[in-house]
């Protein structure tokens, strides 16, 4: 992805700064991942919003939890605990969750581990369905 090194330990970092920096990292795949299967900016809008929504998000943590490592668990717990704004459109428990899953994305991405932080996000597309479907 980007080359950006952070200088501190991303473990310290509030919840919410994690899931901000996860938010990017999380769409940006996303996004690349949709290009290789269309190329009119209405489908990838539209392949985009399936797997980058709170649902999506929130499903996606559940799905790894159990396979997650307990600083991984500290860490999507700590987002997921972070006294945020929840959007009208959200139920407050999807949000929280979605969130977590953020700063799990956020956190693996700032220590650079590269490895796991893709085992995670190749993960979205059993979560919404389409995992080996062509779309």
């Amino acid at each position: 992805m980007l080359d950006f090194t952070y200088e501190g330990n991303p473990a310290e970092l509030p919840g919410l700064t994690l899931a901000y920096i996860g938010d990017a990292v999380y769409e940006l795949y996303v996004r690349q991942q949709m290009l290789k299967k269309s190329i009119t900016a209405h489908t990838l809008h539209q392949l985009t919003v399936k797997r980058v929504n709170n649902n999506t998000q929130a499903a996606l943590l559940l799905k790894l939890e159990s396979e997650l490592t307990e600083l991984e668990q500290s860490i999507a717990r700590r987002g997921r605990n972070a006294k945020g704004i929840v959007p009208k459109n959200a139920d407050v428990q999807t949000y929280r969750k979605s969130t977590g899953m953020e700063a799990l994305v956020g956190y693996l991405y700032l220590i650079k581990d590269e490895e796991r932080l893709n085992w995670v996000l190749e993960q979205i597309e059993e979560v919404t369905g389409h995992a080996n479907h062509k779309l």
